[in-house]
């Protein structure tokens, strides 16, 4: 199966310039725990329910710190034609639950999650992605 065929296509994306405020009201109005984030039409990061949590509300940051401060800078994403068995080793091996997916163009065209994945693909493949994502530590940790 297709990443197209498991993603969410409706998919907001979060200025850097905003701030982490804006960013949680925003996953609060699509009941999304991320969100790309872009710059002149440039995926530039993603900020996460969790950066929010641990990178700005434990620090004791304001709510209206920008998300610039405390979003991922590394872009870590897939392709809408990417195979969804693939995809799933490839969230497993470096511990991320969400994807932004781009055509080819490198245009975002949708988000793709763990979950998404687990109700369209091998259960076995997703499984284990699952449980490597869920071990702790490696790169894309919050204390890293």
């Amino acid at each position: 199966m297709k990443v197209r065929e498991a993603m969410t296509p409706d998919v907001r994306v979060a200025r850097p310039d905003q701030s982490i405020c804006e960013a949680a009201r925003m996953m609060a109005e699509c009941d999304a725990g991320s969100l790309p984030v872009g710059d002149d039409d440039h995926l530039v990061g993603v900020i996460t329910d969790r950066d929010i949590a641990i990178r700005a509300v434990a620090e004791g940051k304001s709510p209206e710190t920008l998300i610039r401060d405390v979003m991922s800078n590394e872009v870590l994403y897939c392709f809408e034609d990417d195979d969804t068995e693939e995809v799933a080793r490839n969230m497993g091996d470096n511990k991320v639950r969400r994807l932004p997916v781009l055509r080819r163009s490198k245009q975002l065209v949708g988000i793709v999650s763990i979950g998404d994945l687990a109700l369209s693909s091998d259960l076995d493949t997703t499984g284990e992605a699952l449980a490597d994502i869920s071990t702790p530590g490696g790169a894309h940790a919050q204390t890293a």
